[in-house]
């Protein structure tokens, strides 16, 4: 380790401790160089999402039974806190886009048929319109039964696409704990919305895959404010969970 960096690694040190002071200062000082390097990899504000999740990781979100486990483990101080910011954002991105190209479905004309075939690629699933309903009730139950202000929070960020500084601002919570709160309710969504697929479609675990398989392919005319409210309204397509 550098001596130039000891001050880098004990900021990284106290806020995988969960020092608020410190969480305090690193969303101070690093906030505005991580929107920076989203802007960078993707003019537009593409990219900030990514920036915004990533404060989650850094704080670490307990894993079952386990501890939680913050990002921040991982820095040594072998380089500068931004310089590793920035690589960790870079690599987050390379991922998505890597991601995204695996879900690119094939063009639809009458080669699609044999190109697929030749990829030694399933055909489309039959069942995906029935997967597609099924897991956006499962979604709309599982968010009605959050509590007022975790479902505010969740419709806030991903209905009203407010920033994190903007909800923590509504919620007097900071963004740090924004951050936090939504990881945690997302995963909690995700949980009950495996049981419901589960216990009351009676789906299997390949079903249940296939079922969010269907919706990163194609989620549709989904307006993920019906989602937040009780009677449904086609409109156009929104931000997706």
């Amino acid at each position: 380790m550098s001596s130039s960096h000891g001050a880098d690694l004990e900021l990284a040190r106290r806020c995988a401790a969960g020092d608020e002071q410190a969480w305090q200062r690193f969303m101070t000082e690093y906030r505005p160089l991580l929107y920076r390097a989203a802007d960078a990899l993707e003019p537009g504000g593409g990219a900030r999402d990514l920036a915004d999740a990533l404060y989650a990781d850094l704080y670490g979100l307990p894993q079952g039974d386990r501890d939680r486990r913050s990002l921040f483990a991982y820095f040594h101080g072998r380089s500068s806190l931004a310089t590793w910011l920035r690589a960790v954002l870079a690599q987050r991105y390379i991922d998505r886009l890597r991601a995204a190209r695996r879900l690119q479905p094939l063009p639809d004309d009458e080669e699609a048929v044999p190109l697929r075939e030749a990829r030694g690629e399933a055909p489309a699933d039959p069942n995906r319109a029935q997967y597609v309903t099924l897991l956006r009730e499962a979604m709309r139950a599982a968010i009605a039964r959050l509590a007022d202000r975790d479902r505010l929070r969740l419709a806030c960020y991903y209905a009203q696409e407010m920033t994190l500084a903007e909800i923590g601002r509504v919620l007097k919570e900071h963004e740090a704990t924004v951050s936090r709160q939504l990881a945690r309710t997302r995963q909690a969504v995700r949980g009950a919305v495996e049981r419901q697929l589960r216990e009351a479609a009676r789906l299997g675990d390949a079903q249940i895959a296939a079922c969010f398989e269907s919706v990163s392919d194609d989620p549709g005319p989904l307006d993920v404010r019906e989602l937040f409210a009780g009677p449904r309204k086609p409109s156009a397509p929104e931000r997706s969970l």
